[in-house]
């Protein structure tokens, strides 16, 4: 499967969940696969969206919470898993497309080229629901799974080997406008604060 067809079976599964998606391809894909307010698209912070996919998780536990990542982009940020292990957020789904490269600056190969496993990384790190898939329709069994069906057990951390799709769209670069409607499309406190005047 490419990223995109995987990022589409996300998209479907999310339904009106917020999704956060990393700096890059993950935006690029998410942008093309629906746009929605319910997107957040990070702009100048690679590394950060499993981070921010985790605070929005923690900070709204009524919401599923689903973050786009890349290969390359969590390995910037292992802290982040081991922060998702600890405090085991059940309503987080994370799921990172591994093409094996850093394709959003020119095609270098990620450790996972060369034998990292990341799907081993999660469980070392507590987060037992974690799995690797690689087709649409193990993509799809695995966002159908646990978290929808009542069970609070912890987060879920899937690993989709894609295929290299070529970015066909990129979604808006305005930060403050991609903040301001995710915030509202949430029905963020700080939203209802802004939106009054306050």
């Amino acid at each position: 499967m490419t990223r995109l067809e995987a990022t589409r079976v996300v998209v479907d599964a999310a339904g009106g969940a917020p999704i956060i998606a990393s700096l890059g391809h993950p935006a690029y894909d998410l942008f093309v696969a629906g746009d929605r307010p319910q997107n957040f698209y990070t702009w100048g912070s690679m590394g950060v969206a499993s981070s921010i996919g985790l605070g929005l998780a923690l900070a709204r536990p009524d919401a599923r919470v689903f973050v786009l990542d890349g290969d390359g982009s969590l390995l910037m940020n292992l802290g982040s898993l081991a922060t998702i292990g600890l405090l085991q957020p059940s309503n987080l789904i994370l799921v990172v497309m591994d093409n094996e490269e850093y394709a959003t600056t020119g095609g270098q190969q990620t450790p996972t080229a060369h034998g990292a496993d990341l799907e081993a990384a999660a469980r070392a790190l507590r987060i037992t629901a974690a799995a690797t898939v690689r087709t649409e329709a193990d993509l799809r069994a695995s966002l159908g799974g646990r978290p929808f069906q009542g069970r609070r057990d912890g987060p879920i951390c899937i690993v989709a080997k894609v295929a290299e799709s070529a970015p066909t769209a990129k979604p808006p670069l305005d930060c403050v406008f991609i903040k301001h409607r995710f915030m509202s499309a949430i029905r963020s406190p700080q939203s209802a604060i802004e939106g009054a005047g306050l």
